[in-house]
Order: structure tokens, then C-alpha cells, then sequence
């Protein structure tokens, strides 16, 4: 199996490059064995609808041999088919609400910006926690204003209001990400985060949409929003966390949701104030794989059966070849996220050039990995050989449009050798691309390439 890394199929302009290119070999197996174009970007790799694919997710998806799809999709696909509400962790997190009569508490970035979480997902959330009988269920909403504009939260979190307005949820604080959202331990950010939510301490209003608006007033924007604690009419916050209650953290991005985490569930910290609680506590995605007594909403898949798995275990022999860029890809993507070599399997790194920019040296190390590769095939050693030329993204990352002629064109003459020596050989060739570079556009996969067509 060849990889053509970021070799993609263009409109047939002056800018697609491998229409334009001086590729008569790739050329010749195209017209000459069966071939098809490919989709490599978006939900078809299991990434979000019209993101462009890249290589670690294409080795991924092409070695696992179906669709892995990333944290992100999984659960936007579980919420567009409401099969969230079958999700197994988040029915066992409210049957056990509502069986001890605790609350539910939803913690995470209130946003559209799409980074760390989703306001899709919260709105989802709260309306199973309803459909589920829950009765006491609050949001302690963190305003963004970093990957949004530094005003937006305000209508955001109206959004959130007419959202609840039709299911039991409720608003019960509020605090910009600077501090819910830490990620240097500056400990003294956290902690006004967590006694906004355990102790009720902040600014008390009924009117939390109103007082994101006085905070404006003030100068200060969504980030970092002061504590805000919405109350009652008898002044008592309307839900603060308790011993026993439910935490579902819906951010699905781990690294700003770690410390508050931390605190409220792996350890103490006494010279801060700050001490853990018994809690049912539930995150989107795993956030640390160190952490006691999670229940993860949509944890890593475990890639099983992959190519490099099943020629493993039918006891036969595998090579994995690439220059150092595209190493780790033919390795560990390829074998869906798994370091270990299998029984039989051997690797050849072949490295880079040191240039500052491969527009400096197009072919890169294109020709001694295809020397290296054509003298492994002649040993008929390996049963199975996965092999890729890093050329066609590396040097297309660098707009240089004579560079990436060159580097098609190296491609082409090396694919050549390749491919006639697994034929003399008793190979059979397929040739594949793992992404287009830099766009969502479809990439080639010719097969079935033996001595004979």
C-alpha cells in the first residue's frame, strides 16, 4: 500500500497541481487499472461536517478500515439522533438523581465558539435530564469571550434562558472562564470559581441575564465576568452544589476543565480553601486519565481489528516505511493509536532533509525511501507493506507553486520503481492518498495493480 500524503483530485485549473503536474506513471495506472476518488474530509473521517481532512486522521481512518470519528463528532451525532438520551453513563447519572432526590448540575463553557464546547450539547443535556424526571437541575454557565466576541455571552445566555424555559433546568451561577477555566494553576482563580458554585459566593441577583449586562457597564466582558450567584426571593442561592449531587461537565475539550475538576473531586487543598466532595461527577470526554471515580460520557475508542492487527494475527509478516515527517502516521495512526509493533511487523525511518522549508528541497527524502523500499521488495519478505511519500503535503504546506511541481513530479518517478518491483515481485499494489492537501477535494485510490491488469 502506497500513500501519497495530500495528493488530491482539484477542478483542473492552473492551481491543481497533480492535473498539472508531470506525473505520466500515476497517470498511466489511473487509465490502466480500476480506481476510484475518495471522500477524506469531514464526517466521512469522522470529523466535523466540511473540516478539511489531515494526515494523523487519514492514516486512522484508512488502517482501521472504517470511519473513527473524532470526540466532537460522536457526540454531535448522538445529539442530532437523540440517541444521547441512551447514552449508558448519562441514564445511570440521572437514574440516580432521581432516585436519592439530588440535583443535577450541568458546569461548562456557555458558547458558540466551538472550541471547547457547545451550547448544542447543554441544550440537549438539559432536556433529557428533564425527559429522565429530574426535577432539580441547575447550569453554572462559564462566559467565553476568548474564542467569541467579548461581549457575546450576554445573548448567549438568553439563549439559554428560553431554552429552559421550556424543561426543569435553571441558571444558578455565573463566572467568566478566566477563572471556572484555569489552566496555570493560579489557584486563586479556581477558587472563586469554586465557592461560586459549592458555597453560593458572588454577586447575588434574580437577574443574571441583567447582571452580564451591568458587568458590561462595568468594563468587564464575558472572560472575566466576577462571580455571579443567582438567588431566590428569600436571598438563598438557587442551586449550589451539594454532597451526593450529579456534575455533568459538558465541555468536551479536556485541558481548561481539569483544575476545576481537580478540585472538586481528586484532592484537597486546604491552604487554598478549597476541599473535594463526594459527587457523581460525569464529563463529556475523558480529562485525565489519572483521575478516581469518573464516568465518561463518550470515552476513546478503543481501535481494535485494525490492517497491521488482523495481519498480525493471521501470523504473517508487515513492513511500515516513511521519511521522519510521516512516521508516526504509518506507525502509530496507522495502527489506530498503538505504539507497540505487532508480532512480525518491522519499521524503516528514513529521515528528513534539515532544510528550514521543503520548498528548499521538493523531493525531500522521496528517493532513498523508494530505494529503501524497492530492496525490501526483492527480499519477498513481507506479506504486507505500507508505505508513504510525504511530499505532496509537506511541500504543498509551503505555497510554492514550482516547488510542488517538482515534488509531484519526484513522487511520480519514485512511484514508478515502487510499484514495478512489487509487480515483479508478486506484489499487489494499492495506491491511496490519505488527505488532499489543503482542501476538503476527493483523493485517488487505484488497486488491484498486478504484473498482468
Amino acid at each position: 500500500m502506497v500513500i501519497l500524503d495530500g495528493w488530491g483530485y482539484g477542478n483542473k485549473s492552473d492551481s491543481d497541481i497533480v492535473y498539472k503536474g508531470d506525473t505520466p506513471y500515476f497517470d498511466s495506472l489511473v487509465a490502466q487499472y480500476p480506481n476510484s476518488q475518495l471522500q477524506a474530509s469531514g464526517e466521512n473521517v469522522g470529523l466535523p461536517d466540511g473540516q478539511m481532512g489531515n494526515s494523523e486522521v487519514g492514516h486512522l481512518n484508512i488502517g482501521a478500515g472504517r470511519v473513527v470519528y473524532q470526540d466532537l463528532v460522536k457526540i454531535n451525532l448522538a445529539i442530532r439522533d437523540h440517541s444521547i438520551a441512551q447514552n449508558p453513563e448519562l441514564v445511570k447519572a440521572l437514574a440516580y438523581a432521581k432516585e436519592n432526590n439530588k440535583q443535577v448540575h450541568f458546569l461548562g463553557l456557555v458558547s458558540k465558539g466551538g472550541v471547547h464546547s457547545s451550547q448544542e450539547h447543554l441544550y440537549k443535556l438539559t432536556d433529557v435530564a428533564t425527559e429522565a424526571g429530574v426535577e432539580k437541575v441547575f447550569v453554572h454557565a462559564f462566559m467565553d469571550g476568548r474564542d467569541t466576541d467579548p461581549r457575546s455571552g450576554k445573548g448567549y445566555l438568553n439563549e439559554l434562558v428560553k431554552h429552559i424555559q421550556g424543561n426543569n433546568a435553571e441558571i444558578a451561577s455565573v463566572i467568566g472562564r478566566y477563572y471556572a477555566m484555569d489552566r496555570d494553576k493560579r489557584w486563586d482563580r479556581v477558587k472563586l470559581a469554586y465557592d461560586l458554585m459549592v458555597k453560593g459566593v458572588g454577586e447575588a441577583t434574580g437577574d443574571v441575564v441583567g447582571a452580564i449586562q451591568q458587568s458590561y457597564d462595568n468594563g468587564v466582558t464575558d472572560e472575566f465576568i466576577k462571580p455571579i450567584v443567582n438567588v431566590d426571593a428569600s436571598g438563598q442561592p438557587v442551586g449550589s452544589i451539594q454532597e451526593g449531587d450529579v456534575i455533568i461537565f459538558f465541555n468536551f475539550r479536556n485541558d481548561r476543565a481539569r483544575e476545576i475538576t481537580e478540585v472538586l473531586t481528586q484532592r484537597d487543598m486546604p491552604e487554598e480553601g478549597m476541599h473535594t466532595l463526594p459527587l457523581y461527577y460525569c464529563t463529556m470526554t475523558p480529562y485525565d486519565a489519572t483521575y478516581k471515580g469518573m464516568h465518561v460520557l463518550f470515552d476513546k475508542d478503543n481501535v481494535s481489528r485494525t490492517l497491521g492487527e488482523v495481519v498480525a494475527a493471521n501470523g504473517l509478516a508487515q513492513l511500515r516505511m516513511a521519511e521522519t515527517e510521516k512516521y508516526a502516521h504509518v506507525t502509530f495512526f496507522f495502527s489506530g493509536g498503538r505504539e507497540e509493533v505487532f508480532a512480525k511487523e518491522e519499521r524503516i525511518l528514513v529521515n528528513s532533509p534539515k532544510v528550514a522549508t521543503y520548498d528548499l528541497q521538493p523531493e525531500m527524502s522521496a528517493f532513498e525511501v523508494k530505494d529503501k523500499m524497492v530492496a525490501e521488495l526483492k527480499k519477498q519478505k513481507f506479506d504486507f507493506i505500507a508505505l508513504n511519500f510525504a511530499n505532496g503535503d509537506m511541500v504543498g504546506h509551503t505555497g510554492d507553486y514550482q516547488a510542488i511541481l517538482k515534488a509531484v513530479k519526484a513522487v511520480d518517478e519514485c512511484l514508478k520503481d515502487v510499484v514495478e518491483t512489487a509487480r515483479e515481485n508478486g506484489y499487489e499494489a494499492i495506491i491511496i492518498a490519505d488527505h488532499a492537501m489543503p482542501t476538503t477535494q476527493s483523493i485517488p485510490m487505484v488497486r488491484r495493480i498486478r504484473l498482468t491488469p
